[in-house]
């Protein structure tokens, strides 16, 4: 039986698992559209094309799944640029839909045609435009499996319209092979004795990690090598949540705004663990003086990101639980022998002195909320037990700061991009993929409402996403910087012409609350918590509360801002 491209189309989302897809409609994909009712998957209706791909973006991170989004042609397509490469930046498995003019008129600047092939390159891991609708199911076969595997990413396939129409028998073929792309999964043997020995050897060690901890589901053996080996753990931005923030070995965050001992302990380190990291510039602060004293290793199943930022004494090309699982099998052993925690006993003291010298903290106030009380107040609320995605600024960083989060998959924020309109369309693709967990939009005034046109999505959807803004009147990153760096030239950050958040909730069809005093932030953020349905949170904080500590661009880990 001959099946149309929007047919085949559908039947390899279904083979491949797809449970939701977001998408916005149009001519390019209409053929796609009028099968839709006939689907084994949920389309989730956003208002923004960025919606699409931020959601489809929240949804892999929470599930551990690839995300899909569907757009048109020429608008529609370019409209997810940006999420694309937020997607690329993080290392997001998400495959992108994206409507082409028919084949014919490609080329002569036809009604809404672009070639977002060619933009979407140097963004994507990998792209397709299908010419041909015999080739329609081994390319989405394809898609799927390069956008999960080694290292995950977006991957982008071209629909043209022609091709959505055309009718041929559907082959799925049941295999991927590819010449020119076999990610090495299996770690060296000879290197992994290497690491083991240097973790024998050293006083004083430190486990650096980052998001690929979590893509490759690695978290349970970094802990129990972390806990063992009695070996304090920091990580990324990337990677909270890929160790238990409540454990006594669990440093913080480290970099720009990272923990005063993460920093310390990264720069006295003797042996220094990275796995699944990438070295950026947030985290190194001035490259020459990184981790100065110690050994580095570096495990990552990306070979370019191995030596790209950092010189690193061992290389180890795996996947990042592979990898870790081989050195708890190769130091298990050594339990009997080597004594980790009498050992480490002078460096694990000399790291809990640097916590408790420079705790993270922030000076109360009777008069006005502090926007790290209520990221507080909202932990000690949920039990931890959040999925909490972030919008990009001061918001994000309270967020990853006071948050305690003891599992993966829980914390959503763009770190790589910094992508301002990020967080409420990614809580909204995790509701979906945890439509049990409580999901929680922790946002600024000036980044809510670069994608606020998603309540109704949420709305409609009846979903119970909560939005809690931390109103400071700034786009408040910006403004620290113009405090500290720029004699306190606020130019375009004070956002005078604010919207009632309260009235707009509503407008939506959703709830919403407003905190100005301190004293009414538990009771009313408890009450938002437990309305149920979409509910926007304005909680009014102090206008010029800064994040510390915070390492200016440039310098050393060391040369740390603090209260």
């Amino acid at each position: 039986m001959e099946l149309s491209g929007a047919q085949i189309l559908l039947e390899c989302l279904k083979r491949e698992g797809v449970e939701v897809v977001f998408g916005f409609p149009g001519g390019a994909v209409i053929d796609i559209y009028n099968e839709l009712p006939n689907a084994s998957f949920k389309h989730v209706l956003v208002r923004h094309e960025q919606a699409a791909i931020h959601a489809a973006d929240g949804y892999a991170r929470a599930s551990g799944k690839v995300g899909c989004c569907l757009v048109t042609s020429g608008p529609g397509a370019t409209n997810t640029v940006t999420g694309i490469a937020t997607a690329y930046m993080d290392s997001i498995p998400v495959v992108i839909l994206t409507g082409q003019v028919p084949t014919p008129l490609i080329g002569n600047d036809a009604f809404q045609e672009v070639d977002i092939v060619g933009i979407t390159r140097p963004c994507t891991k990998h792209n397709y435009l299908v010419k041909d609708v015999k080739n329609l199911a081994h390319v989405i076969r394809q898609a799927f499996f390069i956008a999960r595997s080694g290292r995950p990413g977006p991957v982008l396939v071209d629909l043209p319209k022609d091709v959505m129409q055309t009718k041929t028998e559907f082959v799925w073929p049941e295999d991927v092979h590819m010449r020119s792309y076999n990610p090495n999964y299996k770690p060296h043997a000879g290197q992994i004795r290497k690491v083991a020995q240097l973790i024998r050897d050293a006083e004083r060690p430190l486990i650096y990690a980052g998001g690929g901890v979590i893509s490759s589901h690695a978290h349970e053996a970094l802990t129990w090598l972390a806990q063992n080996l009695h070996i304090p753990v920091t990580a990324t931005l990337m990677g909270l949540g890929c160790f238990p923030g409540n454990d006594k070995l669990w440093l913080g965050m480290l970099g720009m705004h990272g923990t005063y001992a993460a920093n310390m302990a990264i720069n006295n380190a003797d042996f220094v663990l990275a796995v699944g990291a990438r070295f950026d510039d947030r985290v190194t602060g001035k490259v020459s003086t990184f981790a100065p004293k110690a050994t580095l290793v570096h495990v990552d199943i990306d070979p370019t990101s191995i030596q790209k930022n950092v010189s690193v004494h061992v290389p180890l090309v795996a996947d990042c639980r592979l990898a870790l699982e081989a050195l708890k099998e190769e130091l298990e052993p050594s339990l009997a022998v080597y004594d980790f925690e009498e050992g480490h006993r002078p460096w694990l003291g000399k790291v809990a002195a640097w916590a408790k010298e420079h705790p993270l903290t922030y000076k109360p106030s009777a008069e006005t909320i502090k926007p790290q009380h209520v990221v507080e107040v909202l932990h000690e609320l949920t039990h931890g037990d959040a999925i909490i995605a972030t919008e990009v600024g001061q918001n994000q960083m309270w967020a990853a700061q006071f948050y305690k989060f003891n599992k993966p998959n829980a914390f959503l924020s763009s770190g790589g991009l910094g992508t301002m309109g990020y967080g409420f369309p990614a809580a909204i693709g995790a509701q979906f993929a945890c439509p049990d967990r409580m999901v929680i939009d922790v946002a600024g005034d000036g980044s809510i409402q670069m994608n606020i046109q998603e309540l109704a999505t949420s709305v409609a959807n009846k979903l119970g996403i909560k939005i809690v803004i931390l109103n400071n009147g700034f786009l408040g990153m910006v403004r620290q910087w113009q405090e500290l760096f720029y004699k306190r030239n606020y130019c375009e950050t004070c956002m005078d012409a604010q919207p009632d958040f309260v009235k707009l909730a509503e407008a939506y069809g959703a709830k919403g609350f407003r905190i100005s005093k301190t004293a009414e932030l538990r009771r009313v953020l408890q009450e938002a918590l437990d309305t149920p349905g979409t509910v926007i949170v304005d909680v009014l904080v102090e206008r010029e509360e800064n994040v510390y500590p915070m390492v200016p661009a440039g310098a050393s880990l060391t040369d740390m801002l603090l209260v």
